[in-house]
């Protein structure tokens, strides 16, 4: 109703988010206007305003039945919800082209041929996903990275399917003794043995960024400086640098793509958004919730190319002793983690739609046809936890690996599922959008698992804590002036 627009645009909060304006329903409804905005109240109150005569300005404010939003904390959630809401009104192909989502560039290694290679390319195959590395920021990234790595070693650049015979012309290559030449000298067993351990050096070098090479000319250097040849430890010395400064070509996130696996920390949503997804009908009002949220970080899972989350973390327990100055010592400079002490037992969180009477109802059990999808398949919740196990009854070391755990078997494909490949692209353009940004404007930290580490230790978690407690405290607050000599402070006389 038009009387109560106003109240109900002022019922929305002004927080970050996304959000999805529908029409009347009818016999041929048209399509929701779906973004995301900075303001969520400033940016629907100037779509659904009065409209003024002399603006161009686009205003459907006699075209809005329904107005359905989803709160979120940083750019990064707004993004992935964003992709999941396109994805789920208008199907993946059109939500890729009004993300303006590419494949990113990887390096293919050709296991399944008989003479190996390495190229880059932005197509992915189901068969391949295990010697595809990535992602590269851009096709130039990944060839630098490769032809670095090829300097290194002989194997062949060329792209033709071969047919080794004696009488092969060969290539430049061959001439600068940067190629074994399969294509004229493997017809021999030795000429093809010594292709094929190439090969596999070749690839131990991408798996490990190069630390099979790294490791092998450091034992050799070592034995020729005890032997005394320190000109044979200067040339592998040479070499060794040569190889770190192609190492340091590909970023920490380059992994074979089924092993791409990491934690992104991001900022969490407002504590408005305890009612995360809502339902603003016309002529209703959502009020806003008075309780305070406890300080929390949002945890997302990358899981085999594949993005899974947003997870709520508590940084109940995790204490910045920093967060009250901006001066310090490199003593305070790390939170602290003290033991949580449950005092009451929390209120259960649910994701909740207000429908056209205001009554809360729970959305898994909203019978709406017309709901949209943000509100429900897009937030990906955890499974409540027992209270025996509630997260204020862990400690934060406890609490975190309890949500990584369940993030993990969330990520864990369906029996009888097949991957798709498309929604495996998408994630991985969001992912290379938000990492390869320069450091000052990418918010949020992301952690890599430790290498040769259990299940149980993979994840760094105390310094997911601190990330979190850092990201959720915000930045350090300024100190107020005070003398630290107490002579020099000046003493009202005394009448």
């Amino acid at each position: 109703m038009p009387e109560s627009a106003a109240e109900i645009l002022r019922s929305i909060p002004a927080l970050p988010g996304v959000f999805a304006l529908h029409g009347p329903p009818a016999p041929t409804p048209a399509e929701p206007y779906l973004t995301r905005a900075a303001d969520l109240r400033r940016r629907i109150t100037r779509i659904l305003a009065p409209p003024d005569s002399q603006s161009k300005r686009l205003n459907l404010r006699t075209r809005v039945a329904r107005i359905d939003f989803t709160i979120t904390g940083s750019e990064f959630e707004s993004a992935l919800t964003l992709y999941h809401a396109s994805a789920a009104i208008f199907g993946l192909a059109e939500a890729r082209r009004r993300l303006r989502l590419h494949t990113p560039f990887f390096l293919r290694f050709t296991a399944g041929n008989a003479f190996p290679r390495v190229y880059s390319t932005n197509r992915l195959s189901l068969r391949a996903l295990a010697h595809t590395y990535g992602p590269f920021p851009s096709r130039a990234a990944a060839d630098r990275y490769c032809d670095a790595v090829l300097d290194l070693y002989k194997l062949r650049r060329c792209t033709e399917d071969l047919a080794p015979c004696p009488e092969h012309p060969g290539c430049v290559y061959q001439e600068m003794n940067k190629c074994l030449a399969p294509c004229n000298q493997a017809c021999t067993p030795q000429g093809a043995a010594a292709y094929t351990a190439e090969a596999a050096a070749v690839e131990a070098f991408f798996a490990t960024h190069g630390e099979s090479l790294l490791t092998q000319l450091t034992a050799q250097r070592e034995q020729a400086s005890a032997s005394l040849d320190f000109e044979r430890a200067a040339q592998l010395h040479a070499h060794f640098l040569r190889v770190k400064s192609a190492a340091t070509l590909a970023d920490p996130l380059v992994q074979p793509i089924p092993n791409l696996r990491a934690v992104i920390v991001q900022k969490a949503a407002q504590p408005a958004s305890l009612l995360s997804s809502r339902s603003v009908a016309e002529g209703s009002a959502s009020p806003e919730p008075s309780s305070e949220a406890e300080p929390a970080a949002s945890i997302f899972l990358l899981a085999s190319g594949c993005i899974t989350g947003p997870a709520r973390l508590s940084t109940l327990g995790v204490r910045a002793v920093k967060e009250q100055t901006s001066v310090g010592t490199s003593l305070f400079a790390q939170p602290l983690m003290i033991q949580a002490v449950l005092l009451k037992e929390p209120p259960t969180q649910n994701t909740v739609i207000l429908s056209g009477d205001a009554t809360p109802s729970v959305a898994s059990q909203s019978k709406d046809p017309d709901a949209v999808g943000i509100t429900d398949s897009t937030r990906s919740v955890l499974p409540p936890i027992p209270a025996s196990a509630s997260s204020t009854c862990l400690n934060p070391d406890d609490r975190a690996a309890h949500l990584l755990d369940g993030l993990t078997t969330r990520a864990k494909p369906q029996p009888n599922s097949s991957l798709d490949l498309a929604t495996l692209s998408d994630h991985l353009s969001l992912l290379r959008r938000w990492y390869y940004r320069p450091e000052k404007q990418r918010t949020g930290e992301v952690f890599f698992p430790r290498e040769d580490a259990t299940d149980k230790s993979a994840w760094p978690i105390r310094r997911i804590l601190n990330a979190a407690a850092r990201i959720s405290l915000g930045d350090p607050k300024p100190t107020p002036e005070f003398h630290r000599d107490p002579s020099s402070t000046p003493v009202e006389p005394v009448h």
